[in-house]
């Protein structure tokens, strides 16, 4: 599943996971912590929508 944030257009992919940020491959976006944030312009995780 994929999910993109609706402010910057960044893209979380849960296959790849964000290994920058310490996130493992596989990570569902239900198990990010709570303070993830866009990575490219820092919105919060309720900016995002499911692709």
């Amino acid at each position: 599943m994929t999910y993109i944030c609706n402010v910057c257009g960044y893209i979380y992919d849960e296959n790849e996971g964000y290994s920058a940020g310490g996130i493992a491959p596989g990570t569902k976006w239900e198990d990010l912590p709570d303070g993830f944030s866009c990575p490219l312009c820092g919105a919060d995780k309720d900016q995002f929508s499911k692709q």
